[in-house]
C-alpha cells in the first residue's frame, strides 16, 4: 500500500476539533474560495452535514446544561440570539428549550447549504430564525446588533488569536453575554489504555496548532485565549467540563472520530502513518467487541458583562 492511500484511508472531511476535541484540515487536491482568508476557512472547516447530524446526540449530552441554565437567566422575553458557526443548528436545538417565551435565532456561517439545513429544523414553531451567511473570523460589532445572547460550539480552536480577539471585541462591544460550548482542550482518554495514545493526541493537538495559509490555528489553546481576553476587557467568566463520553453505544460516532483523529495525526507526523494502521484496527477490534471507551474532553464557558 503507498504513502497515499494508507493516509487517505484516515483523511476525512470532518471537523478534527470536534474530534479530539476543533477542526480538520481539506482533503488533499480540494478547491479553494478566492480571498486569502476566506480560501483559508473554507480550507480548514470542510464540514458535512452528515458528520453533524451523527455528532449531535453526543454534543448535546456533554455541553453544561449549568451554564446553559445561567445564560437563559440572563435573558429577557423576546431573546435574539447569535449563533456562529451554526452548521445544521444543533446548539439551537439543545438551547433553546432552555430559554422561555419567545425568540430569535440568527444563524451565522460561511456555508450556505448548511443554514439551508439549520433553517429547515427550527427549534419549535413559535422560534424565529434567519440566517447569515458569514464568516466569523471576519465578524464585527455591526454583525451582531441587537444581540441577547451570542454562542459558538466546537469552533474557537479554528480561530487565529488576531481573528478570537475580533470576535471578543465585537462581543464586548455589542454587550450581550457569550455562551461557547465544546473547545477542545487537547486531552483524550480511551479504556483500555494503549501504547500509542499519548503519541497519536501529541500529534493530532500539533496538527491543531498547525499554521494554514499564514493563519495559525489555536488549537486546543483556544478555551483558554477566550478566557483570557473576555477577563481582560473586565468580564467574568464561568466555565465547566463537557467531554464526550463514548461507548459502543455510539459506534459509528467512535469510528468516525477515529479516523479523523488519526488522519490529523498522520497529516501532521507522516511516519505515524503505518502505525496508526495497526492502532486503527486494534481500537476498531475493540469498538466491535464494545470494549473501547473513549473520553474527549471539552470546555465550555459563559462570559457575561458585570
Amino acid at each position: 500500500m503507498t504513502r497515499r492511500s494508507r493516509a487517505g484511508r484516515f483523511i476525512r472531511r470532518v471537523r478534527t476539533g470536534d474530534l479530539g476535541g476543533g477542526v480538520v484540515g481539506a482533503e488533499p487536491g480540494g478547491g479553494r474560495a478566492a480571498g486569502a482568508r476566506e480560501a483559508a476557512m473554507t480550507d480548514v472547516i470542510p464540514v458535512s452535514a452528515e458528520w453533524l447530524t451523527l455528532r449531535e446526540r453526543a454534543d448535546a449530552r456533554s455541553r453544561s446544561r449549568r451554564l446553559g441554565m445561567a445564560a437563559a437567566r440572563m435573558l429577557r422575553p423576546g431573546a435574539v440570539v447569535h449563533d456562529l458557526g451554526s452548521g445544521t443548528g444543533s446548539m439551537m436545538r439543545w438551547l433553546a428549550p432552555l430559554l422561555h417565551g419567545p425568540q430569535t435565532w440568527v444563524l451565522h456561517d460561511w456555508n450556505p447549504l448548511l443554514l439551508e439545513h439549520a433553517a429547515a429544523r427550527p427549534p419549535s414553531p413559535e422560534a424565529v430564525v434567519r440566517t447569515s451567511v458569514k464568516d466569523v473570523a471576519e465578524l464585527a460589532a455591526a454583525d451582531l446588533s441587537g444581540a441577547s445572547l451570542v454562542t459558538m460550539s466546537a469552533l474557537l480552536d479554528v480561530l487565529t488569536r488576531d481573528e478570537l480577539e475580533a470576535i471578543v471585541r465585537a462581543c464586548v462591544a455589542t454587550g450581550a453575554p457569550c455562551l461557547f460550548t465544546l473547545s477542545v482542550t487537547g486531552r483524550v482518554g480511551l479504556d483500555p489504555v494503549g501504547p500509542g495514545d499519548g503519541v497519536f493526541a501529541s500529534a493530532f493537538n500539533s496538527h491543531q496548532r498547525r499554521t494554514v495559509d499564514g493563519r495559525r490555528l489555536l488549537g486546543p489553546d483556544a478555551a483558554t485565549s477566550a478566557i483570557d481576553l473576555f477577563e481582560r476587557a473586565g468580564w467574568s467568566v464561568r466555565t465547566a467540563a463537557s467531554p464526550w463520553r463514548l461507548d459502543e453505544s455510539e459506534a459509528a460516532l467512535v469510528a468516525e472520530w477515529l479516523d479523523g483523529w488519526l488522519g490529523a495525526a498522520v497529516e501532521a507526523r507522516p511516519a505515524l502513518e503505518e502505525w496508526a494502521e495497526e492502532y486503527r484496527a486494534v481500537r476498531t477490534a475493540q469498538s466491535t467487541a464494545g470494549t473501547l471507551r473513549v473520553v474527549v474532553d471539552h470546555l465550555d464557558l459563559l462570559a457575561w458583562s458585570p
